[in-house]
């Protein structure tokens, strides 16, 4: 065996000395620190993360107008304008729209003219039923004249037949058709009598050619138009006696015991959100809605505006007193939950909702109202934003309401 080949064995050779007692374990600890640091930062990381690229869940409230009367309030409900007297205006008879005579949103008295129907089907009935009724009169006429003439021959024969120049048969005859004449005149009287009433009745169903305005009221809906064809079907206009308006709201029924008849009330229409307006309970409806656990409850208001339409949304709070005008010009408080307040710089700022993520927006309060404070300046009234806010929030991070799907 040559050198070489000596030292080529040697090398394959196993090298079973010792090591040092820190060499492998310097390795192991390194690795477990290097992964523990890599932990920490996902750890730390992760939630930033998650709200940056993932919707986050949060709590959700509003900026509410309150108004000056809250601390008299019992309960409030939500509810709608509703007319409480109403007509769907149809035509009695069949025929075609020659005249309109009113307009959607135009006002009207009981009685007011508001469709003509054409009258030329109505009046070429009445023609001819006038004609047949003139035809049974002249029958009733002749068959009376054939009468009388035979009557007149009747009473000859029988002065003949009674002096012993005339025939008793002859007598009989003219008798008997006497009694004929009789029953064709109570027949011809009949069918005059019948043809004079339906011309009567068509008089009549003329008159219906003009559809009336059954109550005061206001047009609804928009009318038929010229060339229409009406019926009794067929619902021409619908019209509202905006005199009778109410609010009609919802109460819960575990909370009907603080409604009580005649009680004042304060009406607020979403339409005109600033003002308020003062109510009175009118009706309490004598059956629940067993499906909503509710009960109707009607109220009207004291002065109610002008621009009141029917179906407007109405906001009604049932009071402990009624409302006195300085009361009814004072404005809303606008209220901040202090939950959603955060310090930002010393400063207080919310979180509001736009298009499912968050925007940070400074506000100013005053005073402690409820469980909030009185909002100076920041969002609007309704405006949507987070409650209990986290920490972690930034500007611009996606977030939906919590139990949202």
């Amino acid at each position: 065996m040559n050198q070489t080949l000596a030292d080529d064995l040697a090398s394959l050779r196993i090298d079973r000395t010792p090591k040092g007692p820190n060499r492998g374990l310097r390795g192991v600890l390194g690795t477990v620190l290097v992964l523990g640091a890599l932990a920490g930062v996902v750890a730390v990381s992760k939630p930033y993360l998650e709200l940056r690229f993932f919707k986050s869940e949060v709590l959700v409230t509003e900026i509410a107008s309150v108004s000056p009367v809250h601390a008299d309030v019992d309960i409030t409900a939500t509810g709608y304008v509703i007319p409480q007297a109403t007509a769907n205006v149809a035509a009695k008879v069949v025929g075609r729209v020659s005249k309109v005579n009113v307009q959607e949103g135009g006002r009207v008295k009981a009685g007011d003219v508001l469709f003509e129907l054409d009258p030329d089907e109505q009046n070429s009935s009445i023609a001819v039923g006038q004609a047949r009724a003139a035809a049974d009169t002249a029958r009733v006429a002749t068959a009376r004249a054939n009468s009388a003439e035979i009557d007149l021959e009747y009473q000859r024969q029988k002065k003949l037949a009674d002096s012993g120049a005339g025939t008793r048969a002859e007598v009989e005859t003219l008798a008997a058709r006497l009694k004929a004449l009789a029953a064709t005149i109570a027949a011809a009287e009949a069918d005059s009598r019948a043809s004079v009433a339906e011309v009567a009745s068509l008089a009549v169903g003329s008159k219906n050619l003009r559809i009336v305005a059954p109550i005061d009221g206001t047009a609804m809906t928009k009318p038929a138009s010229v060339g229409d064809v009406a019926s009794p079907a067929k619902i021409l206009v619908e019209l509202a006696d905006f005199a009778t308006l109410l609010v009609e709201v919802d109460v819960p029924e575990g909370r009907l015991a603080k409604v009580k008849a005649e009680a004042p009330c304060e009406i607020v229409l979403d339409a005109f959100a600033s003002e308020r307006f003062q109510g009175q309970v009118v009706e309490i409806g004598p059956r629940l809605n067993r499906a909503k656990a509710t009960a109707l409850v009607k109220v009207r208001f004291i002065t109610p505006p002008s621009a009141l339409r029917p179906e407007m949304s109405a906001r009604v709070s049932f009071l402990q007193k009624a409302l006195d005008q300085a009361a009814l010009r004072e404005p809303d408080k606008i209220v901040v939950p202090a939950s959603a307040l955060v310090s930002r710089g010393g400063a207080k700022a919310v979180w509001v909702i736009v298009d499912g993520s968050i925007r940070l927006t400074p506000v100013s309060v005053g005073e402690a109202f409820g469980n909030g404070f009185i909002l100076e300046s920041g969002p609007p009234p309704k405006t949507r934003i987070v409650k209990d806010p986290r920490p972690e929030l930034a500007d611009g991070m996606p977030v939906k309401e919590k139990g949202a799907t």
